[in-house]
């Protein structure tokens, strides 16, 4: 369980709920407890006086009351005993829940947290180390299987060793033979645990790779539909799902063997207890040893007991998973990025551009997308970059988003290298055009205004006139509400291109990258564009990455990579 450790600081912090949880748990279970011994002696009561208790036939109830009223108090007094014990019982009980419950939901709202903001400090080449599918599973499922550690995982092994105790201490209060020969299974228990947790541990781990991998396949399926649909292989994916969930399946199910055979356990040890109770107790019983309504407490003592023992698989299963899943996210917050940002100062931007010798190699292929690379864009100025593909246009643009740094050489902004500047307030000021035009599923106003905060109408609708798509955003039902769809699905390649330039435009951008975004453009439209940004273009530096003579006509500089 070391990976479990991790979460220690949560526990510090949620430390005052938690106090008064532990504390709930003791009252609850002492209420519980406390009780049983009043069954005992009312039973021994009624056993001790039984000619006595007779009642007559006929006399009237309250006659027979009055009679017999000695004894009766007792067992009227012991009732009430009983049912204020079980009232303060259950309120404890639910306060213990209002506390443990509510700390494990707080430090799971935390942990997501924290692990989304890891996912946005996490670098592009991290992003390429791993899947989608796999970064979804350990926001949720394995998120899940932490809490139900932090809660009933914790609630439920506290709440059995406070109860062990209390009982144990009436038990040996009341038989200390008895107590002994009842709780010596409770080792084998333990031991049997120990085993069969490994176990659980071993499988947990294997199921939950399994669950991964079927969401990654659902993933890229779902992404990849056109594909899918448009080659025909609705049966081929649907197949490989089988296959998969099958697989999943199989795992799923060997693991709930496992955890069937430990509660036949646990029961069947428990079941050992009570024969236990009833031999030895009958045996002192013949003997003069002991009365029946100590032989009845000790039977409420282990019934009380037998609930929690028989969580101890469930609870053994949830902590063994919570394990695995604390290892899968310690690991991904242990991945640390490759850009880092070391200033936080506040200063403006002119838009200078330098490349000096810059050279970069793509880690997962080996592929050298640049160099030696050297040129220098003015502030205002404009670069259209062209070349054949894969000659490296795209890395440029990466480069100078620091989506990814350099392996040799340095860029220069402002005459300051871009790893020295404060990278949340360079972002700010530089637009960026991608060349596989993104939009998030909701409306084309919140794509286009998503660059900036709380845009208003009229700044949304410039900027979209500005990228040529105003005119097919009013033949819209919903106009500028109409949702998009999962990465513009309801839109054209051309109109998912324009808003993408509005969205980069409405920043009034220093620098402003245009990733070969007019391609899907006929050249009418794209004259459009570019008339409507040339202020935007003498107003920043732009680099203009292109295949199309046409883009680049306009520019001051054109760097040709072969």
């Amino acid at each position: 369980m070391k990976a479990l450790k991790t979460l220690n600081p949560y526990f510090w912090k949620h430390r005052v709920l938690l106090f008064w949880g532990f504390l709930f748990i003791i009252l609850s279970n002492f209420f519980t407890i406390y009780k049983v011994q009043f069954v005992g002696q009312t039973i021994n009561i009624i056993e001790g006086n039984y000619d006595n208790l007779k009642l007559s036939k006929e006399a009237s109830l309250i006659d027979n009351v009055k009679a017999n009223w000695s004894y009766f108090r007792i067992i009227f007094i012991n009732s009430g005993i009983l049912l204020v014990c079980s009232l303060l019982s259950g309120f404890f009980t639910f306060m213990m829940r209002q506390t443990i419950i509510v700390a494990s939901r707080r430090i799971e709202y935390e942990l997501k947290n924290k692990i989304f903001r890891h996912y946005e400090d996490l670098s592009l080449t991290d992003y390429k180390k791993t899947t989608i599918g796999d970064l979804m599973n350990r926001l949720s499922e394995d998120v899940v299987a932490i809490r139900m550690y932090l809660g009933p995982g914790v609630m439920y092994v506290v709440n059995l060793a406070i109860l062990l105790i209390i009982t144990s201490s009436y038990m040996l209060m009341t038989d200390v033979e008895m107590t002994f020969w009842t709780l010596i299974p409770l080792p084998i228990l333990s031991f049997v645990i120990y085993k069969v947790s490994n176990i659980i541990n071993q499988k947990s781990k294997t199921m939950q790779k399994s669950q991964s991998a079927i969401s990654t396949f659902v993933q890229d399926s779902f992404s990849g539909i056109r594909v899918v649909k448009y080659f025909s292989k609705e049966k081929y994916i649907e197949k490989n799902y089988g296959i998969k969930v099958k697989d999943y399946q199989d795992k799923a199910l060997d693991l709930a063997k496992t955890e069937a055979y430990f509660f036949t356990i646990i029961l069947f040890v428990i079941g050992l207890l009570n024969v236990a109770i009833i031999f030895i107790g009958g045996q002192k019983y013949i003997a003069g040893e002991m009365s029946v309504g100590t032989i009845a407490d000790f039977f409420l003592y282990i019934n009380i007991l037998i609930w929690p023992f028989s969580m101890v698989g469930w609870v053994t299963s949830v902590n063994q998973r919570a394990e695995a899943s604390m290892q899968r996210v310690n690991e991904f917050l242990d991945m640390k990025s490759d850009i880092v940002n070391t200033n936080h100062e506040n200063y403006s931007i002119n838009g200078d551009i330098e490349f000096r010798n810059v050279s970069y190699t793509y880690p997962n292929t080996g592929i050298k997308a640049l160099d030696n690379l050297s040129f220098k864009v003015n502030a205002g100025e404009t670069l259209a970059i062209m070349g054949k593909t894969g000659s490296g246009k795209s890395t440029i643009a990466l480069l100078l988003g620091r989506l990814i740094d350099p392996d040799e050489g340095e860029i220069l902004i402002d005459g300051k290298n871009l790893k020295d500047h404060n990278l949340e307030l360079y972002r700010q000021k530089i637009g960026y055009i991608p060349q596989e035009s993104y939009l998030f599923s909701d409306t084309i106003a919140y794509n286009i205004g998503f660059a900036i905060d709380n845009p208003g109408e009229d700044l949304i609708i410039k900027y979209a006139k500005k990228a040529d798509v105003h005119k097919n955003i009013v033949e819209f039902k919903d106009q500028y509400e109409t949702i998009v769809g999962e990465r513009g699905v309801m839109l054209s390649g051309g109109q998912k291109q324009r808003i993408c330039i509005a969205r980069a435009l409405i920043k009034e951008p220093q620098i402003l990258v245009f990733d070969d975004s007019l391609s899907a453009l006929d050249t009418e439209t794209e004259e459009n564009i570019l008339q409507n940004i040339e202020n935007d273009l003498q107003s920043a530096t732009s680099i203009i990455i292109t295949h199309r003579e046409s883009s680049a006509k306009r520019a001051d500089k054109i760097l040709y990579l072969p």
